[in-house]
Order: C-alpha cells, then structure tokens, then sequence
C-alpha cells in the first residue's frame, strides 16, 4: 500500500536504479522538509536522507540495500513510517461515513479488526488504499498514504462536514503520532519482550493499545507492507525514540529504508499507489477485487460502484499481472509487447529480486495476456527480451493467522 517512490539501490554486483523521486538527494530544500521525531537516530545511524512527499526520509543506512532486503525476511527490520496520514474517525455515524467512501465492509469488522480498503470516485478508480481498523475505543482508526495527505484530508473532512450538515454524529482527528513498523519472521519474538499482552493471540490485521517497552498508549497493529510477519505500532511521538532504540538493542533488529520497503513490497506483489494503482485504474483492473465486501456489492452503494460492480463478472479490458524475467532488470513504463512485436501494455513497477535472484515486475496487459504462464516482450533499454506472466506473490507472504 503506498504512494510511488524512487531510489538508487546497489544489487548484487551492480548498480540498480529503482523507480526517480527518491533519487534526488537533499540540498537546500532540506530545512522546509517534515521530519519525523526518529530523524536524528537515523542520521546517527547512518540514513542517507532523500526527500519523499515533502519529507526527509532513509532511503537506506550503513548496510547494503539487498543486505536490508534480506535481513528482514530472515530477522527483521525497524522501518519508520512516521510520514503516513493517521486520522481518528469519531462519533455514532462514523461507520455509515467510511462506508460512503471505501468499498470494503467496514459495519462487519469485529471489535480491533482492520481491513485493507480502497477509496474510489464515482469513475471507479482509485483515489487511494488505506487501512480501517473499527477499534474497542469507539472510533474507527484510518492510515492512509503520506503522498496522497491532501486529497485524502479533503475527501475525509468534506465527508465529515457533510454528514455534520445533516445532522449525524461524526467527526475527524488527526494524530500526530509517529508510526514505527517492525516487520520478519522474528519481529513478534522480539516484540514479545516489551509488552505484556500475549501476541500469539494477535493474528493478521487486529490491533490492540498496550504499553511498549515502556512507553504507554501505543497502538499496536499486527500488519505490514513486506509480506512477512509483523507489527506497525502508532506511538506518541514523545515516545518514538525511546520505543525505536529499545527494539535496536535486540541483535535480531536493523534499521531499514525505503529502498528496501520497495523491493520487499514488490516481491510480495503488494502495490504502489501511484504506480500500480492510481485514479485511472479500478480495483478490478488492479486485481483487487477482493477488498470489495459482498454487501456492498450488492447494494452497490460506494463511490463508483456502478462501474466497478459489472467489472468482477465481466473480463476487463487489462488487468495487473506480475512479471518475471532473465537479463536487464524491468523498470517502471518499460513497453510489454506480444511475441508478435506489438506493444499491449507497461511496466507500472520493477527491480531485481535479492530473493529470487530473478527480475520481477507489475504492469498492466489486456486480459486475454493475463493467465500465468503467458510468454511476452519486455522493451528494455530499446531491447526486446522475453517474459513470463507470474503469480503474485512472487515471494511466499507469511503472515500470521490463528492456528
């Protein structure tokens, strides 16, 4: 989930250039930049900022981009997220008011239950994803991508102000809470230490509010955006760097950047808003179908729903798929062509894969090109080289599910 990024990783034995925001290193546009509260404890760690939606973020530290990649799938990693939109949507009606903006089944979520979602326009594409989770406090707590801040605090305000006009009970709040995710096979070991609560019975998209390594009222969500097991913790931001320096004091825990987000979200099939998913893309397009709930469907009563709807029962004109290939690494609006030479769609996202040793990408094709297994043409570098459709994740996701 989350807004487009670029960044310059070293891969292997070579120099590979990931997706152009990010590569522009800070100068003097340093001092108007956001920073989270963790920005001195990444330059003492070595970060190399960048500027990403308008804030001063690592794009990586001391390590090697891969060596982060692959440390977080085998131990885990502490990435800091603090840049992300979180709200608080209050009040008796706040569930009708999500409703009338998302397509996923909001009214259906159990008490700390959270849900990826999608806000869409009356066109049906996708204005951004976020996650909903209806917590035990009474209000419903909403992350949304930093990129789309504006637009995203438009939609929800205005949404609030309408419903405040016809007399329903809503309201809106932004928190100012940094947002640390600690995300591996070993992040719930390593969390486990600090809190009280027994994490073994916090499975996959619930959250609970527990006091962490001594830091009180923290948020702690089991969730992620590496597709490997883990934890993003809302925590006030007085307590960020108190809360971030305990989890590093654990050997099992490194700092990891951007660059590393990427590729890990990317071998998990997981999509960029701006790349793989935008305004002009539906979630049936997007092959995220999925998020939107069955009574929803039915009652066709979100944003677009009259576009998206007829989508899931019809083939759609193209659809996103993942890529695999040999050779040259396949980059954000490389061309896809037939075997034939014609050109029948593009590359959205790209990189070398540290896990698989292998090129992977997204794009979108038309939809008879979209069955796994399917031969193509990627343009690279003004060449042509064969590719493969693949099954996303190209990487085994493994979170955790009550057994």
């Amino acid at each position: 989930m989350r807004q487009a990024v670029s960044m310059v990783a070293r891969l292997g034995f070579r120099l590979q250039q990931l997706p152009s925001v990010l590569s522009r290193q800070l100068s003097c546009a340093q001092d108007v930049l956001r920073r989270t509260p963790l920005y001195d404890l990444h330059l003492a760690h070595g970060g190399k900022m960048v500027e990403f939606a308008g804030w001063s973020l690592p794009v990586q530290y001391r390590d090697s981009h891969v060596d982060s990649h692959l440390h977080t799938r085998q131990h885990c990693s502490l990435f800091d997220v603090s840049h992300m939109l979180q709200t608080k949507i209050l009040g008796s009606d706040r569930v009708k008011l999500m409703e009338s903006i998302v397509v996923g089944d909001i009214a259906e979520l159990e008490p700390n239950q959270g849900t990826l979602s999608l806000f869409t326009n009356e066109a049906g594409g996708i204005l951004d994803d976020l996650i909903v989770t209806n917590t035990s406090e009474g209000y419903l707590y909403v992350v949304s991508n930093a990129g789309c801040c504006d637009k995203d605090l438009a939609l929800m305000q205005n949404k609030v102000r309408e419903f405040q006009n016809k007399g329903s009970d809503v309201g809106l709040e932004v928190m100012d809470n940094a947002l640390l995710a600690l995300q591996g096979p070993t992040a719930a070991q390593v969390l486990q230490a600090g809190v009280a609560d027994d994490l073994r019975k916090l499975p996959f998209m619930s959250s609970a509010v527990m006091e962490v390594f001594g830091v009180s009222s923290c948020r702690v969500t089991r969730c992620g955006y590496t597709g490997e097991d883990g934890v993003e913790i809302s925590v006030p931001a007085a307590g960020a760097v108190h809360l971030a320096t305990a989890l590093l004091e654990n050997p099992e825990v490194k700092l990891a950047g951007l660059a590393a987000r990427d590729s890990l979200r990317l071998e998990a099939g997981l999509c960029l808003y701006g790349k793989d998913i935008d305004e002009r893309t539906t979630p049936v397009e997007g092959s995220l179908g999925w998020t939107l709930g069955k009574r929803r469907r039915a009652a066709m009563d979100f944003p677009g729903a009259k576009v998206i709807v007829p989508q899931l029962k019809s083939k759609v004109q193209r659809r996103r798929v993942g890529l695999m290939c040999e050779g040259a690494p396949m980059r954000a609006h490389s061309p896809i062509l037939s075997t034939e030479g014609a050109v029948i769609g593009t590359v959205t996202s790209g990189c070398p894969s540290p896990c698989l040793k292998k090129n992977v990408a997204m794009g979108y094709v038309p939809y008879e090109y979209s069955q796994p297994g399917t031969l193509l043409l990627v343009e690279v570098r003004r060449k042509q080289q064969m590719a493969m459709v693949s099954k996303m994740p190209f990487v085994p996701r493994n979170y955790y599910t009550l057994k």
